[in-house]
């Protein structure tokens, strides 16, 4: 595991390029018995490892799961301009680099699969183990499609989990996201010797962000809607035949954001009215929210109690000091806990992800684990410099030992699977 996970750290590639990345995860698998085949939904870097025992199944009672089909969620993709070195300072390349630890996630789902699998090898139990390589999360994209085209519709279950700076089961509810570009064409002119024939794509493009902005009182509290330009090019005193937009937007529930996305386009067309252009929407991608679940989170917390969570050395918690330092990080000197609570209430956040898509088809559970130190956000520099070394790796082995237990729970008690499967069509029906 700390060998492919390091391989893919130093071999950063981005959404929908992970292809020595995703050989790595996927040849990782071949070695321990799984039969990968590729290009699952079309991706060129997606792929489906599979095992299944033989044995035959227990009478497990009436209803009940006999053979479950477990199935394990792999990402791999970097982000642009975070390639950093993994010492406790700013040492970038400006190159590709792990600023969320995919190469820790990726590698930990191969991992559990593998210790899952040796224990239903030694207690010849019945089930079915799959890790899916799921490119381009990054732009989220790669389990939209996939889920769409039903690659996880036989899935008795779903596991992953993501790198942060803490230990808990993610009992939380990741953001329905909407994305567009917005695309103004208008005519161009002299802006000063014939301006009355042109037709400005960029006042277009600014009366609709206006407009936005005015929109964002009368939305819920839980919306969030944001804008970059591009499209600016060209000199001033040339009105600006073209003109783009990109768009986030976002709510902790699909309906809320899809009303707001709708509205969002109407200041877009609006504003093309006004301005005489002309404007095409066009939907980058979209996801919903993630839908929790609470048998599988209990489950799985259970099973992460009674794991020790990492402990680490004077050299590691120097490494956490200083890049706490060098990043102006504020957490005390409180770099590493243990494991976290599981909350009472499913905990809305200010990301997506598209594995919330695949809760909406299977019960799906998510676990965080500390790879970073405290106070280490996403998509920056000291988070990939901490994936790429010991830190990153203890998360990442923790992770797997942890998703590991709790699938292991679930072949062996499949009547928590079928609970699983009830909570979510009640929430369907709500």
């Amino acid at each position: 595991m700390k060998e492919t996970a390091d391989y893919i750290f130093r071999h950063p590639e981005l959404s929908l390029e992970e292809r020595r990345s995703s050989r790595a995860l996927a040849e990782f698998l071949e070695k321990e018995g799984f039969e990968v085949t590729w290009g699952t939904a079309g991706f060129e870097t997606a792929f489906e490892a599979r095992w299944s025992s033989a044995a035959d199944p227990d009478d497990a009672g009436p209803g009940v799961i006999k053979s479950p089909v477990i199935g394990f969620l792999a990402e791999y993709d970097a982000l642009p301009g975070l390639g950093q070195e993994p010492v406790p300072e700013q040492k970038q390349d400006g190159g590709p680099g792990h600023g969320c630890g995919h190469n820790l996630l990726g590698a930990a789902c191969a991992g559990a699969a593998c210790d899952l699998k040796e224990k239903m090898e030694a207690e010849h139990l019945s089930g079915t183990i799959r890790v899916y390589g799921c490119p381009a999360e990054e732009i989220v994209v790669g389990k939209i499609r996939m889920n769409e085209e039903g690659v996880f519709d036989d899935l008795s279950v779903a596991v992953t989990w993501h790198p942060f700076d803490r230990n808990r089961v993610s009992y939380d509810i990741w953001q329905a996201q909407d994305i567009k570009n917005y695309k103004f064409y208008g005519t161009a002119a002299h802006a000063s010797k014939h301006p009355e024939m042109g037709r400005s794509a960029l006042d277009a493009a600014e009366l609709m962000n206006v407009g936005v902005n005015y929109l964002r009182e009368h939305v819920s509290d839980d919306v969030r809607m944001h804008y970059t330009y591009t499209n600016t090019d060209g000199p001033a005193n040339i009105v600006p035949a073209y003109a783009s937009t990109n768009y986030f937007i976002r709510s902790n529930q699909w309906e809320r954001t899809k009303d707001a996305s709708e509205r969002v386009d109407n200041c877009a067309r609006g504003a093309a009215l006004m301005t005489g252009t002309r404007v095409e929407i066009e939907r980058v991608t979209c996801n919903k929210e993630m839908k929790v679940n609470r048998t599988l989170a209990e489950v799985f917390y259970e099973e992460m109690a009674k794991i020790p969570a990492p402990s680490y050395t004077p050299e590691e918690i120097r490494f956490a000091r200083e890049i706490s330092e060098a990043a102006g990080f504020d957490n005390g000197g409180e770099y590493f806990t243990g494991l976290e609570p599981l909350e009472d209430e499913p905990v809305p956040l200010s990301i997506g992800t598209d594995v919330s898509d695949v809760s909406h088809t299977v019960p799906t559970v998510m676990l965080s684990a500390a790879a970073m130190c405290k106070g280490t956000p996403l998509h920056h520099w000291a988070a990939a410099a901490q994936a790429g070394m010991s830190i990153g790796q203890k998360g990442m082995l923790y992770a797997a030992e942890c998703m590991a237990a709790g699938a292991y729970r679930l072949v062996k008690e499949p009547e928590l699977i079928d609970q699983a499967w009830k909570e979510m069509r009640a929430y369907e029906r709500k």
